[in-house]
């Protein structure tokens, strides 16, 4: 069949899309024929019958793969104009150009089946819904995905055979430069880039810490060779913390060679689309590894040693042993296990001096609660694991002083040293900036002008360095003499003197145990009280220590017995509130001579199963209230209750001095409370005219009970009103 017949009215209707793609930024940028080629399939459309206002050239995809593994808006925007039928031709230089894998390029020919649209390439021109032309463009897409997967296998194939050689030459870290010869690696021929990383290893076999040995660098003030990539120029910044760790976990710095460290692995994310990720492999799923490659700032065995270090300063898994020595004054952080179920046990600190303790992380069930399998005190437990400690080292103490001293004397070499080479490094840029400057024309003032400000900022920088290094120099520490190394000889024999000296801290005390301890097993018979203790050296020797505890005794703190029987007294009547304010009315205190609130009083209560305050229901007649609510019963002022109760007119009640006042609502004391005096009852200045007697007078007889009181609780005249008889009447009474 003719393939100018398969394009009808209706095709030519629409529009035509010449689509454009290249693998790489590379391939856009070097092979423009490609291109070209490209671009003239928009003279193909023209000729087969396109107008130039119906052709339409899809390019941003230049440069993307077409794998499917990285997002093509081109070709998405493509497949959309298919799908809607606004498209009768795409056109590409070949099939592999649409896509690179049939997930992609088996969705277009449907789509291009459905729609009517026809696809074509150099080789022709073939309709999607035809049986013979799809089948022919489903091979094409086919071969071109087997195409991609050859390619790449082949090229594989030779990567990784080169690599197993240990010649495939791939970006080398900082301090190693490639040599001439295949595989040939050597060290970096900069003085001062070596010696940065030579004191990496050194600080860290000192002080076993990647953090510790950036924080050395940050404290003295030291730069860091800096290369993003292979072939870029070497810059100094401040050290950082990933710089440091990568040289500490880098094999080709122990003189191995390493390939295939890492794996990309495909996946779909959130939106469903397939992206690829890189997964970091452990060591025995490299494919190439070859120690002893090349000469290396370490040896492969120390290597080993500080990655084994480095994994236990990380937060350990369950019954794991692990974690940087911290500042806690715990020295079996880490240490110590449990003798009972083998965990490792956890550090806590109690109380105002902050003791150490070591706890069971496994719990087990005592009558129906979790308690630790194992929980004791750390200050006997640290001591014994101390003296065997000294003890184990006696026969070391006088090398161990010795390289001490040696250590003092030659502490800061290492720092200014590089000091030092900073200096002929910043005296080398001066000198080369200052031939720049004097070899460019001196009438070329523009080129000139940046030059002499190059060679200005190298000057002002190589006398900031001499600076810094003269100050250094200055406050580095004097050499010892004779008679002070004789000194420290005779006192570093006393290594107990030394341990428990102010300035050995709690964290140079766990390096020198982590030194030579591995594990110390930890087994506590509470019965007897008595300490078991495993001592677990490096080597596998073992040593077994037997510990006496402290029984444990009563708290020596409590409450006065007093003070806990009124408690328990005005429990049943009071709230704790008003029980704490009782107490602090009478002066009393807490067991640690605090205030009572009533939380304090809550505790109390609950340590000594005290019950607490529970409102009884309201009785008819004869309760006691207090004077709040009795002063709302009676319809008074509470003030005149008080002064009522005071002056000795109606009872009250107190369970304790500073207890709240409380009454007897009786018939009798209602009696007295009227909105009306009855007859016989005057005023208290009527009562004390007719009596001619003082109102205190007065009072005593009521209290007495020879007068009568009421009080008037209605009217403008509120007040008491006292019922008396006359002289007369009285006269009458003892004549008759």
């Amino acid at each position: 069949m003719n393939e100018r017949a398969k394009i009808t009215a209706s095709h030519l209707s629409r529009q035509a899309i010449v689509y454009l793609r290249q693998s790489s930024a590379a391939q856009v940028e070097h092979n423009r024929e490609s291109t070209d080629r490209q671009y003239a399939l928009a003279a193909k459309a023209r000729e087969l019958g396109w107008p130039n206002d119906r052709i339409i050239v899809i390019d941003e995809d230049l440069g993307l793969s077409g794998s499917g593994f990285v997002a093509r808006s081109g070709f998405a925007r493509l497949t959309a104009e298919v799908a809607l039928a606004h498209v009768g031709l795409v056109l590409g230089l070949e099939v592999s150009r649409l896509a690179r894998n049939n997930a992609d390029w088996h969705r277009l020919i449907d789509l291009g089946g459905l729609t009517d649209t026809l696809i074509g390439d150099a080789d022709g021109i073939y309709h999607p819904a035809l049986f013979n032309d799809r089948l022919l463009l489903g091979l094409k897409g086919t071969m071109s995905e087997a195409e991609l997967h050859v390619l790449r296998a082949r090229l594989n194939g030779g990567i990784r055979n080169k690599a197993a050689r240990g010649e495939l030459r791939r970006g080398l870290p900082v301090g190693f430069v490639w040599g001439e010869a295949d595989g040939e690696v050597r060290f970096h021929p900069d003085e001062a880039i070596v010696t940065a990383v030579r004191n990496v290893f050194a600080r860290f076999a000192e002080t076993g810490s990647a953090r510790r040995v950036w924080l050395w660098f940050r404290s003295e003030g030291l730069t860091f060779p800096l290369q993003m990539h292979q072939n870029a120029e070497i810059r100094w910044v401040e050290a950082s913390y990933t710089a440091i760790h990568h040289v500490l976990t880098n094999p080709v710095y122990a003189g191995a060679y390493a390939y295939g460290k890492s794996r990309q692995e495909t996946m779909l994310d959130a939106a469903g689309a397939r992206t690829k990720r890189v997964r970091q492999l452990p060591r025995s799923e490299w494919q190439v590894l070859i120690p002893d490659h090349h000469p290396g700032f370490i040896d492969w065995q120390t290597y080993e040693a500080n990655q084994d270090r480095i994994a236990k300063n990380t937060r350990p898994g369950p019954h794991k042993v692990g974690g940087a020595v911290r500042e806690g004054s715990a020295l079996l952080q880490s240490l110590a296990s449990c003798g009972h179920c083998g965990r490792r046990l956890h550090t806590h600190y109690r109380g105002r001096s902050s003791a150490p303790g070591y706890h069971c992380p496994g719990k087990i069930l005592v009558e129906g609660r979790g308690v630790y399998c194992l929980n004791i005190g750390g200050i006997q437990i640290d001591e014994a694991v101390t003296r065997a400690f000294i003890a184990a080292l006696e026969p070391a103490k006088l090398a161990a002083t010795l390289a001490a001293a040696e250590r003092l004397e030659a502490d800061r070499d290492t720092s200014l040293k590089q000091w030092r080479l900073g200096v002929e490094r910043a005296s080398y840029e001066a000198s080369r900036a200052e031939r720049r400057y004097r070899a460019v024309d001196p009438d070329n003032r523009l080129v000139a002008r940046g030059l002499e400000r190059e060679w200005e900022e190298s000057l002002s920088a190589l006398e900031a360095a001499k600076a810094e290094l003269a100050r250094r120099e200055r406050e580095r520490p004097r050499v010892l003499s004779q008679e002070e190394r004789d000194r420290l000889l005779a006192l570093g024999p006393d290594l107990a003197t030394v341990w428990h000296a102010a300035t050995t801290t709690p964290r140079d005390r766990k390096e020198l145990l982590r030194a030579l301890l591995e594990e110390v097993i930890i087994k506590v018979e509470r019965d007897k009280a008595a300490a078991h203790l495993t001592l677990r050296w490096k080597g596998g020797a073992l040593n077994e220590i037997d510990l006496a505890l402290p029984r444990s005794r009563p708290a020596t703190i409590r409450t006065d017995e007093d003070t806990i029987a009124l408690v328990r007294r005005l429990a049943g009547h009071y709230p704790d509130a008003v029980i704490a304010g009782i107490l602090n009315r009478q002066g009393r205190a807490t067991a640690y001579g605090h205030r009572f609130e009533a939380s304090r009083v809550g505790n109390l209560r609950r340590h000594w199963d005290i019950p607490c305050f529970e409102p009884k229901a309201e009785q008819a007649g004869g309760e006691l209230l207090t004077i709040s609510k009795a002063a709302v019963v009676l319809g008074v002022a509470p003030s005149t209750l008080h002064r009522w109760l005071n002056d000795g007119i109606i009872p009250g009640e107190q369970l304790t001095p500073g207890a709240p006042w409380r009454i007897r609502l009786t018939d009798d004391l209602i009696a007295r409370f009227s909105e009306t005096a009855g007859d016989g009852f005057v005023t208290m200045h009527e009562a004390t005219r007719k009596l001619g007697v003082s109102r205190q007078t007065v009072l005593q007889r009521v209290k007495r009970g020879e007068l009568e009181v009421v009080h008037v609780t209605n009217g403008r005249k509120k007040g008491i009103r006292i019922k008396v008889i006359t002289r007369q009447s009285e006269l009458f009474d003892q004549t008759s």
